[in-house]
């Protein structure tokens, strides 16, 4: 939907007034959102992920998923996962209404894992294309748990989107954060085609470094503009129910 009457950079928006209203959440919608967070709790060990990305799973892999599963699960069940809840929790996204410490959690392991993953692949990219050898090992195993870790204590102060102590605002926040793993997500898919694809040279790197950062930008003025799912801007109304 697109309208010049709001005050958002957005093309589309989303008003509360045309979202549909629920009382409940369906099983299947909850049992969908699992996978979501078993995906988000497995690879938050960035090092073991570049193992798992490099090897396949290996015993300290398959013990690692094991702990996700039960957590997520058990989590799961007693309705403490975003989306996994019997009912939606927020219902006007203008609510000055508590976050729960379960989303705040989930949000903020999530938000820890976009920004270092982009940004380490960015300088690990970069260095082999200025001098031809590849750190990006070194890179995460030296630099992953402090910029994952800096976000962390963000999230936990309650300075980042989706997981301040207030869920008032969800309507603008959520896009941010959807942008962030839209873009991500599509980035890191399309280096690990080019990973097994290319042949390695500085020239390959220098093609996976264009693409690569080409998708961050393109799919994050996409988000922007509220064209990729669950990026429009929900403009404060009447009942809305937030996913």
């Amino acid at each position: 939907m697109q309208t010049a009457n709001v005050r958002t950079d957005a093309r589309y928006v989303e008003f509360d007034t045309h979202r549909p209203f629920r009382h409940r959440n369906k099983l299947y919608y909850r049992v969908l959102h699992w996978p979501i967070w078993i995906f988000v709790f497995l690879i938050a060990p960035g090092p073991l992920t570049f193992g798992l990305i490099e090897r396949g799973f290996d015993r300290r892999a398959l013990l690692w998923l094991g702990v996700v599963l039960v957590g997520t699960a058990a989590a799961g069940v007693r309705g403490r996962l975003p989306g996994c809840e019997p009912q939606p929790y927020i219902i006007r996204f203008t609510e000055d209404r508590p976050n729960p410490l379960y989303r705040r959690v989930c949000y903020t392991t999530a938000w820890g894992e976009v920004v270092a993953f982009a940004l380490l692949n960015v300088a690990g990219l970069a260095y082999a294309v200025l001098t031809g050898t590849w750190m990006l090992r070194q890179m995460y195993d030296a630099a992953y748990a402090p910029i994952a870790g800096t976000l962390w204590v963000l999230g936990a102060a309650g300075r980042l989107p989706r997981v301040r102590r207030s869920t008032q605002g969800e309507g603008h926040e959520r896009r941010y954060f959807y942008g962030s793993v839209w873009a991500v997500a599509i980035a890191q898919s399309a280096l690990w085609v080019m990973w097994k694809l290319l042949p390695v040279s500085r020239a390959a790197d220098a093609t996976k470094l264009g693409v690569f950062a080409g998708i961050l930008v393109a799919v994050g003025l996409l988000a922007r503009r509220g064209v990729l799912p669950r990026t429009r801007p929900i403009i404060p109304g009447e009942l809305a129910v937030s996913d």
